[in-house]
């Protein structure tokens, strides 16, 4: 039998994380007592050890060999089963009251998509923390989901097309976007959960310096830039390692 939920994870060079992000999942599922799902990983033409800390983590791999989330994410959703599907980042932890309300909105019959707000693994600073704030009030007020989460009906996923693949980075806005559209004309709600928040990692404002995050911020809001991957390094770079 199919599980119910797909929880997908695109990953990069992630073997320090994805075994953390893989557990949350499975602890998540454990506490509100849910054993009908399934944890695909897209390994995205990594060069470390992703693939095989998912397979050690009884996680089911697929690969992607063109270095690109949106493609990742769309490759781990067309080799899953579920009829209900959740993306994950590999940096992200799942928690179980997040869990807890996703299923609800799946199985009410009344949403047919949404995310999370989102909070940082450890303490960063003022400018970081106002960043966050207004990017969850923003994400509320207008139905977008962060990348770190997003979940959706399956067939929400298939008719809108999944992520749009044109896009290096701001994927999941465009799909947030495909999404709330295609339940609006179902009679759905998309929505965003508000509390409590999906923790991810903080590790990007640390590997940039803040001129480097500020540049960033403001060639996003050219999203035709966000087409090319060597003006988004944010989602492409680690220190020292530049693709």
């Amino acid at each position: 039998m199919d599980p119910d939920i797909s929880v997908l994870i695109p990953a990069f060079n992630e073997e320090a994380h994805l075994g953390q992000a893989i557990e949350s999942v499975r602890r998540s599922f454990e506490s509100v007592g849910r054993n009908s799902y399934e944890i695909v990983a897209c390994d995205n033409n990594s060069t470390d050890l992703t693939a095989e800390v998912a397979r050690s983590n009884d996680a089911r791999v697929v690969f992607e060999p063109h270095n690109q989330i949106a493609r990742a994410r769309n490759a781990a959703a067309k080799a899953s089963l579920g009829k209900w599907l959740i993306f994950l980042d590999a940096d992200t932890q799942m928690n179980a009251e997040v869990l807890r309300q996703t299923m609800s909105n799946f199985e009410s019959g009344k949403v047919g998509a949404g995310g999370a707000v989102v909070t940082m693994d450890e303490e960063v600073s003022l400018g970081a923390r106002w960043f966050v704030a207004l990017w969850n009030q923003v994400s509320i007020r207008f139905r977008l989901a962060a990348g770190s989460y997003i979940y959706c009906l399956r067939e929400a996923w298939s008719d809108t097309g999944g992520f749009d693949e044109r896009y290096y980075a701001s994927e999941e806005i465009w799909f947030s976007r495909k999404l709330h559209a295609w339940c609006r004309g179902r009679g759905l709600e998309f929505r965003v959960i508000g509390n409590p928040p999906i923790v991810t990692s903080a590790r990007k404002l640390k590997w940039f310096s803040k001129w480097q995050l500020w540049k960033q911020f403001f060639r996003c809001m050219d999203f035709r830039s966000m087409r090319d991957r060597k003006k988004c390094p944010m989602w492409y770079e680690r220190p020292g390692k530049k693709l």
